[in-house]
């Protein structure tokens, strides 16, 4: 038995219905196969509608599970809304929202224009807020009770990180609405619990924000006492535990699952400020190379 092995018994998730957004890829992606593995049916969304249905594709394929592909933009509540809707229509009553897209640049923040910084805020915690929002009146309305929202923090949520402020901001917005509303909504059945993730690497996320030798020369690993960042696997399993009705007692929490490394030094890209100048020139250039093609 070792950390990358699957934790819970096959049906811990067996007649769960379950959305999560920003499910077509990384860190989602691999929740979604839990949880699909566990019993349940996920329905995935994004603003990529031909990667989510190959998602959907390849891990109903890989799990014998049913994955439900929908495109929206959490941004706007409008497609929320039309988004549980359907997730309704296809699978019946939802019972958890996972709240896991999300968006971040690294730059230092007078480089930032104000529709940048805007674009962080809106994804992370307005779409927080809406996909919330949304599921939890529809909830409250049908009177449906034992639903659970567990949210995608980070560990700099209550810390700072200097050079992810967007990101920073907002994930500590939707910290404060994981714990206002654990308390505000438990008589309504409903649980409010969120994941702080340290390093967990993923291609497109990892490779957006430490383009090119970066992230050889900002080993992330070197800053978490184990020595070593996260498996997949390992935060699967926590959010599978976190979503099942095994951690009902469980209500307002946030769980940090980093190593050690917010411990041993807040602010996960603090070493950053190692950077010269120059060097951002040739990050931004990257980044906006990578953005035309």
């Amino acid at each position: 038995m070792n950390y990358t092995q699957k934790m819970l018994r096959d049906d811990a998730l067996k007649g769960k219905n379950i959305v999560v957004t920003g499910g077509g890829s990384g860190l989602g992606k691999a929740m979604t196969k839990y949880f699909l593995e566990l019993g349940a049916k996920v329905a995935i969304t994004s603003r990529n509608l031909e990667k989510l249905e190959n998602t959907a594709r390849e891990l109903e394929t890989e799990t014998g599970g049913t994955c439900l592909a929908l495109q929206c933009d959490v941004r706007h509540y409008d497609q929320v809304e039309n988004m549980l809707q359907q997730t309704v229509e296809a699978f019946g009553p939802v019972d958890i929202l996972l709240n896991n897209a999300a968006g971040n640049f690294i730059s230092p923040t007078e480089r930032l224009s104000a529709n940048a910084f805007d674009t962080i805020i809106d994804i992370v915690l307005k779409g927080s807020k809406n996909c919330t929002l949304a599921f939890g009146k529809h909830w409250i309305d049908k009177k449906e009770q034992n639903k659970t929202v567990l949210n995608i923090v980070t560990t700099y949520a209550w810390t700072g990180s200097a050079y992810v402020v967007p990101s920073a901001t907002a994930k500590a917005g939707v910290l404060a609405m994981t714990r206002s509303l654990a308390v505000e909504w438990a008589k309504y059945g409903i649980r409010m619990n969120a994941i702080a993730p340290g390093p967990f690497p993923t291609k497109g996320a990892w490779d957006r924000l430490l383009p090119g030798d970066l992230k050889e020369k900002f080993d992330l690993a070197k800053k978490v006492p184990l020595k070593r960042v996260g498996e997949h696997q390992e935060l699967a399993n926590l959010a599978a535990y976190l979503v099942s009705d095994f951690s009902a007692y469980i209500n307002g929490e946030v769980i940090t699952i980093d190593g050690g490394e917010w411990l041993k030094g807040a602010g996960q890209f603090n070493l950053l400020e190692a950077i010269p100048e120059e060097m951002w020139d040739q990050l931004e250039a990257m980044i906006k190379s990578k953005k035309s093609n």
